[in-house]
């Protein structure tokens, strides 16, 4: 089909991308440098009398988007319904049986069930294309898919939620608490009315795992995914943190080991000069390392309307070229989900907050205890709080394995001066 001069596009989905989507093709139908045009020949979404920034009076109505996805009219089919099941899964399935290529934007079902749809579009000698899936505007998938296949990638790490990071920015600015910044954020529309996706990790933790198959060369392994979200940061830890030279970001990373590879997404301290550090507000950050590249650090917008219609549109250009090429790094019948780390063996440094009884002999017992678990203090602050139960004192640790360290904490639990559970972020291993 590379050689039709234009291409019959069915869009399914007409949220805020679908919009960004049918605008910027209504200003360049004839975008695509490899030549050719694009008409939109169908539209599918939950609502058809929902307002719109764009008219679609005029384009043909799918109530099913599985129909749009095998209308004969369909040459392309462009799925940005979400969600990891459902009509999205459903019509993306159908759109490959019928041997049409399909771009989408939905990380959920590439992180669930990618391999299985590489397989189908393989199969029917059709593209599965997602690049804005992930870091929407910023073409993270080319870079790990595309640019570093002649390298040995061994981590990838960033920011790679936009609503977590404008929390997180905006607590530390303007000093207040998660659920005040989560309520603006709403009414801002960065964040969904039902945030459980975005605030829970659930959504860095589907883009790593893609990330994670495509730089491993192994199928996405979303269940093996180690995911903690941002509910649990109060402002205390992101001021101590500040002090200590550091800030709070939630930081989803990949490493490969002999091991295996291990997939986590936690709030994370990062250096307060390290450019994760500085990527501030709904940015998405992004590093990449590899064995003969080195490191590689990219940032820009990870969402929003224009970057990932953006991100849309490049899919489709690389379609209408003809580009062939496996779905990940290898032919889907060579791909098997990686082998996860236990996480209790991971190495790595630590910040712990407690809140201890002001009373003589604590700090001691406190640094008798770990030294006996086997953990090396690095870094120590005491600093009085106002209204504050007990006094809170922070210290980050040495490397240390995640099992000795676990088991370190339940032993400060028990200590009679500490007044509640120790609080563990762990330090960016960046």
């Amino acid at each position: 089909m590379s050689d039709k001069r234009t291409w019959r596009i069915g869009v399914a989905g007409l949220g805020t991308v679908g919009a960004g989507l049918l605008n910027f093709l209504a200003d360049r139908a004839d975008f695509a440098p490899a030549g050719g045009s694009v008409t939109i020949t169908g539209v599918s979404a939950r609502s058809r009398s929902r307002p719109r920034p764009f008219d679609i009076a005029n384009l043909p109505w799918f109530d099913d988007p599985v129909g749009l996805a095998t209308s004969a009219e369909t040459d392309l089919f462009v799925e940005l319904i979400g969600g990891s099941d459902g009509p999205a899964k459903a019509a993306v399935e159908a759109a490959l049986k019928a041997g049409k290529p399909v771009v989408t934007a939905n990380k959920a079902l590439i992180a669930e069930h990618g391999a299985e749809l590489a397989a189908l579009a393989e199969a029917n000698g059709v593209a599965l294309l997602f690049e804005a899936a992930v870091m929407g505007g910023v073409p993270a998938v080319k870079m790990v898919r595309e640019a570093l296949v002649g390298d040995e990638i061994r981590s990838v790490a960033g920011i790679l939620n936009g609503t977590c990071n404008y929390i997180l920015t905006e607590m530390e600015a303007t000093g207040r608490s998660f659920a005040e910044v989560l309520a603006e954020a709403q009414r801002l529309g960065y964040a969904e009315a039902d945030p459980t996706m975005d605030v829970g990790g659930f959504d860095a933790a589907h883009k790593i795992s893609i990330l994670a198959a495509l730089a491993f060369g192994c199928a996405p392994n979303y269940a093996a995914a180690e995911i903690e979200g941002i509910a649990g940061v109060e402002l205390l830890d992101i001021h101590l943190a500040r002090d200590l030279g550091y800030r709070i970001k939630l930081v989803a990373s990949a490493d490969r080991s002999p091991d295996g590879v291990l997939v986590r997404v936690h709030p994370s301290l990062a250096p307060l000069a390290h450019p994760l550090a500085q990527a501030g507000g709904a940015l998405n950050a992004l590093f990449i390392e590899g064995a003969r590249t080195g490191r590689i650090f990219v940032q820009g917008p990870g969402a929003g309307a224009g970057p990932t219609a953006a991100a849309v549109a490049a899919d489709i250009a690389d379609v209408m070229a003809g580009a062939v090429r496996p779905v990940f790094q290898a032919p889907a019948g060579e791909l098997s989900p990686f082998t996860p780390v236990d996480p209790s063996k991971s190495i790595g440094r630590a910040y712990l907050r407690l809140s201890v009884k002001d009373e003589p002999g604590v700090i001691a017992a406190v640094s008798e205890t770990l030294a006996e678990a086997g953990v090396s203090i690095e870094s120590f602050l005491q600093k009085p709080v106002e209204n504050a139960q007990g006094v809170p004192i922070v210290l980050t640790t040495h490397a240390v394995a995640e099992s000795v360290l676990k088991a370190a904490i339940e032993r400060i639990a028990g200590l009679p001066a500490v007044l509640d559970r120790p609080r563990l972020l762990r330090i960016a291993r960046i």
